[in-house]
């Protein structure tokens, strides 16, 4: 059953997106004055929908808002079997599908709205598997970076824990950790949010560990990973962390990071705004890479009258 639609914050409307012959939902805030540094495209976890990256139990949480007051457009999609498209998708799609309809959907906007220097994933849990997908595939134009929190290489139980089951009560207690670390409001809130996982995600969830030896090496971005204090899904220890960074090999930077007072469902958090702000000074990062590259040298003026100290 559809959960009832979530009311988006004060600036962000909705809007639908052709994913090549898919539609597909989505939550949009723009900057004020038309000026667009970059796009943030905002990829939804497993069991939520694009409002999870506007959530209102706290006026600070949502990134939609956060966004664009920084001077980025900020989309939120809701991926195959989600919302809009979860009539057409009932049983959703697989990772290498959805894979394929978040580049077409992402072609679909970028034909019809500014994007500035380009485009920046910013993915949660399941959403990141996709995010990596479509970088790995090198179909998005002018990708500047990936941001994903909540996705790790190796599962921190076991095969017969992973939610392959609808209504799985395990993945409530490991997604959202201790309750202190969330707004009084946010169950509240999130009753608009929280959806059934798709059987196509279910199915496929033991198989990640496979898949991603073979997607992070293809990866040619700088890529940015987050695990919340209280991470229960992925085994997040130091070792854990310097093998999931050795396999992208073809990635110019991999940051890793740990969100303190966090669970894994971070930007619903009390730490939602400092995760928010963590990813986008990464971004800025990512622009100022793309400025040095791209930006000529500045021509000689003469010799300078400066000294080396």
């Amino acid at each position: 059953m559809t959960p009832p639609a979530h009311e988006p914050s004060r600036g962000v409307r909705r809007i639908t997106l052709d994913a090549a012959g898919v539609p597909l939902s989505a939550l949009l805030s723009e900057p004020a004055g038309g000026s667009v540094r970059a796009v943030v495209v905002a990829v939804h976890g497993g069991g939520m929908n694009a409002g999870y990256f506007d959530c209102r139990a706290h006026p600070r949480q949502s990134l939609l808002t956060l966004g664009a007051d920084l001077g980025y457009t900020v989309l939120a999609v809701d991926r195959p079997g989600y919302r809009h498209s979860a009539a057409r998708l009932p049983q959703g799609q697989d990772l290498a599908e959805q894979a394929v309809s978040l580049r077409a959907a992402l072609r679909d906007f970028t034909s019809r709205h500014a994007t500035g220097a380009g485009l920046f994933l910013l993915a949660h849990s399941y959403g990141g598997k996709v995010a990596l997908t479509a970088a790995a595939d090198s179909g998005l134009p002018h990708l500047l970076g990936l941001d994903i929190s909540g996705c790790g290489h190796v599962y921190a139980v076991e095969p017969h824990e992973l939610p392959t089951n609808h209504g799985d009560s395990g993945r409530l207690r490991r997604s959202w950790g201790p309750l202190r670390l969330y707004p009084p409001d946010t169950f509240h809130a999130s009753g608009s949010i929280v959806e059934p996982v798709p059987a196509l995600e279910r199915a496929e969830l033991a198989r990640w560990p496979v898949t991603f030896r073979a997607t992070a090496p293809r990866v040619r971005v700088p890529v940015r990973l987050t695990f919340a204090e209280h991470e229960a899904w992925w085994h997040h220890d130091d070792a854990a962390l310097a093998d999931l960074a050795a396999h992208f090999t073809s990635a110019p930077r991999v940051n890793l990071d740990r969100q303190p007072d966090a669970g894994h469902n971070i930007s619903l958090g009390w730490a939602a705004r400092s995760y928010h702000l963590r990813a986008l000074a990464f971004l800025e990062d990512c622009l100022v890479s793309r400025e040095t590259t791209l930006a000529p040298p500045p021509a000689a003026r003469g010799r300078s009258s400066a000294t080396p100290a």
